[in-house]
């Protein structure tokens, strides 16, 4: 990891400046960032535009980082752009790039080459010093605030807010949730001195909530332009929430960009696409879960769907984290909502393995217990039978190895 731009920016010059051909919109937050992003690159794509799509980490397969037209990058575009970008980063003297830096040059070459309406843009890290940050962005979006990355971003709401604020452009809308009063008032003020255009989505967005399940969520958004009855494919009240800054986000846009229809909005909505959040899965006769929550805001929110969809004390866990996640924040949020929990250790460098867990968090009222990885945990709950869903969360590491391993086997 290396935050800062010039290693970008570098590339970028010697790549022609790919990142100024398509107007861009930047999707900040610590969480529900990738999946606003997703939601309005739907959205985008049901209006006519031939919209992409950059989002990260990915879960299985790197391709799934780049969508063209709601479709992800093929093996073989991928190579043709990386190798562009590499013979660039290798020209005297040499750009020491990362993979995220060279995966996000490579994105945008692919979306100026197919020379598209718009692209959507997850932001990585922060905002400021992150690598999608070299755009010129018509819009910019921050869709919470939240302690994560303290490390890399700040100890403080208040500084955490002062990065993602990173994103604003002078004259551009800035569509911003930020619940806590502390981070509000840093995005504000960074707003007015930016020059930015400030639209508080707590204000702008009423959102009602009508069910939420495995098969999604159905919600009414009313913003200053209509009111719309919608339903995202996506589980939890705290996806109705994101989906509506995605409509807000739609509405902000050039009028010549995007013409947004109600039509066109249902339709982008119940056709946004977004794995391994709370993506649900039938094996053998149980129904499994996967979810990338890895922070104590991303546990708040499961938990709250585990209680809306009536299955809070009913599931069972399998728990993987970093080690440089607040394991027992999380903890004391969610396994309380559980059944019982298996430990078991993410496949990364950085994952904390299973015993440290097992030290780390507080004990679940059902009991804990370790396994060796995500399949051999999934495994031994489908072994032991029973009609209790399945759950795997904590990381989207692990989310990934289990999804990988679930279409593989199921």
């Amino acid at each position: 990891m290396k935050l800062g731009l010039g290693a970008i920016d570098a590339l970028c010059e010697r790549l022609g400046r790919p990142e100024r051909k398509v107007p861009s919109v930047l999707v900040g937050g610590t969480n529900g960032k990738g999946s606003t992003a997703a939601s309005l690159s739907a959205i985008a794509t049901a209006c006519g535009l031939r919209a992409g799509l950059y989002t990260s980490p990915h879960l299985v397969r790197v391709t799934e980082r780049i969508r063209l037209e709601e479709e992800d990058v093929s093996p073989q575009d991928l190579d043709t752009a990386l190798a562009r970008v590499f013979a660039a980063a290798d020209e005297a003297p040499a750009v020491p790039a990362t993979y995220f830096e060279a995966v996000t040059a490579a994105a945008f070459l692919l979306f100026a080459g197919r020379r598209l309406d718009l692209a959507i843009l997850e932001v990585g890290l922060g905002g400021r010093f992150d690598a999608t940050n070299i755009v010129p962005a018509v819009l910019s979006a921050v869709t919470s605030i939240g302690l994560d990355h303290t490390e890399e971003l700040g100890a403080t709401l208040s500084q955490i807010a002062g990065e993602k604020a990173g994103i604003f452009r002078r004259g551009r809308p800035a569509l911003v949730r930020a619940a806590a009063p502390e981070a509000w008032e840093i995005l504000r003020a960074a707003a007015g001195e930016t020059g930015a255009q400030w639209h508080d989505a707590s204000i702008e967005l009423s959102v009602r909530v009508g069910e939420t399940g495995a098969g999604g969520t159905r919600f009414v958004v009313t913003t200053p332009r209509r009111e719309a009855a919608l339903a995202t494919p996506l589980p939890g009240a705290h996806q109705a929430w994101n989906t509506a800054i995605a409509v807000r986000a739609a509405e902000l846009l050039p009028e010549s960009a995007l013409t947004l229809t109600d039509g066109a909005l249902a339709e982008g909505v119940r056709r946004v696409r977004w794995p391994g959040r709370l993506e649900h899965f039938e094996v053998g006769g149980r129904e499994v879960f996967l979810d990338g929550c890895h922070n104590t805001e991303g546990a708040a929110a499961l938990a709250a769907f585990l209680s809306d969809a009536g299955l809070a004390g009913r599931c069972r866990l399998v728990f993987g984290a970093m080690a440089d996640k607040d394991v027992e924040g999380i903890a004391r949020l969610l396994f309380p909502a559980v059944l019982d929990v298996m430990l078991t250790t993410a496949p990364s460098p950085r994952a904390a393995a299973a015993e440290d867990l097992a030290r780390r968090a507080p004990a679940a009222a059902g009991g804990v217990s370790l396994s060796r990885c995500v399949a051999e945990a999934i495994e031994t709950l489908l072994a032991q039978g029973g009609s209790a869903p399945i759950i795997v969360a904590g990381s989207l590491y692990l989310v990934g190895e289990a999804r990988a391993w679930l279409l593989s086997e199921y």
